[in-house]
């Protein structure tokens, strides 16, 4: 149970940090201040739940591991279930700071994805799909490499925070970046309407790039596996 707790508040965590400096302060910050708070939401939980968990606080992350076979199909319905109820509870938490703020809702968001009209520059739904797989596949496929070998493991937590960051500088104008499908879910059902009708987009993509990412990652390095 400890593993499905560091999942839950990890995940948590990341929502309510990056999500929220979306939906509070994306004006001021920008899209760097924005990236920046997803990837070192990622860095302080890696250094503080990794060497229980494993810090994955993303479906997508739990997904490559499974197909890896590093993890177990019990361990990843847990992980699942946990990330998407820390997820929800981290929204549930901003939509509260922005409710007793005076913030409306409806007009901030809540750090949702989206496509067409959603999107900042008009991605239709056919980008948004490519954007999030190609995104998701850089940010997986990073993790593996730096996750399989003990010798990065001081810096792990660094290099993926740093790579979650950067793909959501390019992210972040297309789509407000997913490469989590519990990320997505949870504003998406607290504004219901547009963003849910889209979420499927964003549930979906994370986890066919995370597939093609563990598989051209198994591919690719199984003799140095042997």
């Amino acid at each position: 149970m400890k593993k499905y707790v560091c999942e839950f508040i990890g995940t948590a965590v990341l929502v309510l940090f990056g999500c929220g400096s979306a939906a509070i302060a994306g004006q001021t910050l920008g899209t760097l201040g924005i990236a920046l708070a997803f990837g070192l939401s990622i860095v302080a939980m890696a250094y503080v739940i990794g060497n229980i968990s494993g810090c994955h606080i993303n479906p997508a992350v739990s997904l490559a591991m499974l197909i890896n076979k590093k993890m177990t199909v019990k361990d990843f319905i847990g992980y699942v279930i946990s990330q998407v109820l820390g997820a929800i509870f981290g929204i549930a938490i901003l939509y509260a700071i922005m409710a007793c703020s005076g913030l409306d809702v409806g007009v901030q968001g809540l750090g949702a994805n989206g496509f067409n009209s959603a999107s900042s520059v008009g991605l239709n739904m056919v980008g948004a799909i490519l954007v999030e797989v190609v995104l998701t596949f850089v940010f997986i496929y990073t993790i593996l490499g730096v996750t399989s070998d003990d010798k990065k493991s001081s810096v792990a937590g660094i290099v993926i925070g740093l790579t979650l960051a950067f793909v959501h500088i390019m992210g972040i104008p297309l789509t407000g970046t997913s490469v989590n499908p519990a990320r997505s879910l949870a504003p998406a059902l607290f504004l219901g309407g547009e963003a849910l009708k889209q979420v499927w987009v964003f549930i979906l993509a994370p986890f066919v790039g995370s597939a093609i990412a563990a598989v051209v990652y198994k591919f690719l390095n199984k003799e140095e596996s042997k």
